[in-house]
């Protein structure tokens, strides 16, 4: 957000783009190369996780944002506590929202014939965590939009980048919508080659689909509606 503030986007995008390479090279080099399954998978990850925020940061303290960065100051620390707990309150609700997709992992695995019903879980969350990332995108650019036009006093444009931010998402969810809701289960075959696995995805298709859809427009409600509050409340404190 601090990057995008300052409509530095490039570099983010360098840094995605590397992360990305970097991911799918290691997810090969430790799953098919070395052979080392899941636990290859998750050091792949957490590598290409970690590796944005380890850039961004060399980038930001070493001159890459002069005007906005004069250093490590100890008034980071004022005024600490509003920050904090609008921090707690935003992690919470983060927290929730990851928590649900593990309670539903759990319980899947009490189910008769948990391996499938795990296996075409998986590749449903797979795919609404995938289309959600395209809707955490508009979120991330409408909030630092809509805050520099209220930063700016144009109460006007803020509101045109809320309704073209959600718009548009929900244009290209309703397209994802469409798509997963008549291909069913023949998406399911780029994640597995097993017919039962696939059945199962056909059968959560229409909720896969619907779910896709409402997870267009939240999370650009949700990143909006958070930073209204946010800047009312720093206003009021």
């Amino acid at each position: 957000m601090f990057l995008q503030a300052q409509s530095k986007n490039k570099i983010i995008t360098y840094v995605a783009a590397v992360s990305l390479g970097v991911h799918f090279f290691l997810s090969w080099l430790l799953m098919v190369y070395f052979d080392l399954g899941i636990t290859g998978a998750m050091t792949s990850m957490l590598v290409a996780s970690w590796l944005p925020n380890i850039a961004q940061l060399l980038f930001v303290t070493c001159g890459g944002c002069k005007d906005t960065w004069k250093g490590f100051s100890w008034l980071a620390f004022k005024d600490l506590w509003p920050v904090l707990k609008l921090s707690v309150s935003s992690g919470g609700m983060i927290c929730l929202e990851l928590w649900y997709n593990t309670i539903l992992v759990l319980l899947t695995g009490g189910l008769k014939d948990a391996e499938v019903a795990l296996d075409a879980l998986s590749i449903c969350v797979n795919i609404n965590g995938l289309e959600m990332m395209v809707a955490f995108g508009f979120m991330a650019a409408a909030s630092v939009r809509v805050s520099n036009e209220i930063g700016r006093g144009n109460a006007k444009e803020a509101k045109f980048a809320t309704l073209t931010a959600v718009l548009t998402s929900l244009s290209i969810g309703f397209i994802f919508f469409f798509v997963f809701l008549f291909l069913r289960g023949k998406i399911s075959f780029i994640f597995t080659t097993s017919e039962a696995v696939a059945a199962q995805v056909a059968d959560l298709s229409p909720i896969l689909a619907f779910s896709i859809l409402l997870n267009s427009v939240q999370p650009v409600l949700s990143g909006i509606f958070t930073l209204h509050f946010n800047m009312f409340y720093i206003k009021n404190v």
